[in-house]
């Protein structure tokens, strides 16, 4: 399984680098906090936008990993911070409560996270048989979530789309079924 990184455009790096999602995302997530009695703290936000830069799932080493990075180079006009392990277990979990990350099961052993909210129309594949994880784009996916929530009366927001799957042994495409363009293979 490839690990997951970042978003090229670091996070904290003084630029206009924070994903768009964030706005709605802090909103989200300070509503819970509020909810909960806590406060919404310059570590959790170093923490939520640490998050929104990857763009496949990770574990919560990884992304320990990236704020150790970005707490070594804050970047120009930004304050030196630190943010401890522990800090960063606690604010995962309450993300998982506030709806904003959700955990994706691929073995038992360790953890993954990935964002519960994007408008991205890539998915995931992942192999419940070796842990593997297989990107893929299907732009019919958006078209689908904005459809029923039009239905719906609801404004979209976002989706993410997770498939759990196992090798198939002799099963094979349906005839006529065009295949899934994954990013990078045009």
């Amino acid at each position: 399984m490839a690990p997951a990184t970042p978003h090229t455009s670091p996070v904290g790096s003084g630029g206009s680098t924070i994903p768009t999602i964030i706005e709605p995302l802090c909103a989200t997530f300070r509503r819970a906090l509020k909810k909960q009695g806590l406060k919404y703290t310059p570590e959790r936000a170093r923490i939520l936008e640490a998050v929104t830069s990857f763009n496949a799932p990770f574990q919560a080493e990884q992304l320990i990993a990236v704020l150790k990075k970005l707490a070594a180079n804050p970047g120009p006009g930004q304050p030196p911070f630190r943010v401890s392990k522990a800090t960063v277990y606690r604010t995962i979990k309450l993300l998982q409560e506030a709806g904003v990350l959700q955990q994706v099961l691929f073995h038992a052993e360790h953890a993954h996270y990935q964002l519960a909210y994007g408008s991205s129309s890539t998915g995931i594949i992942v192999r419940t048989d070796s842990a593997e994880i297989i990107p893929f784009d299907a732009p019919e996916l958006t078209a689908l979530a904005r459809r029923l929530c039009a239905e719906r009366g609801l404004n979209h927001q976002g989706q993410r789309f997770v498939v759990y799957a196992v090798d198939g042994g002799s099963i094979s495409v349906k005839a006529g079924t065009p295949p899934i363009k994954q990013r990078g293979s045009e």
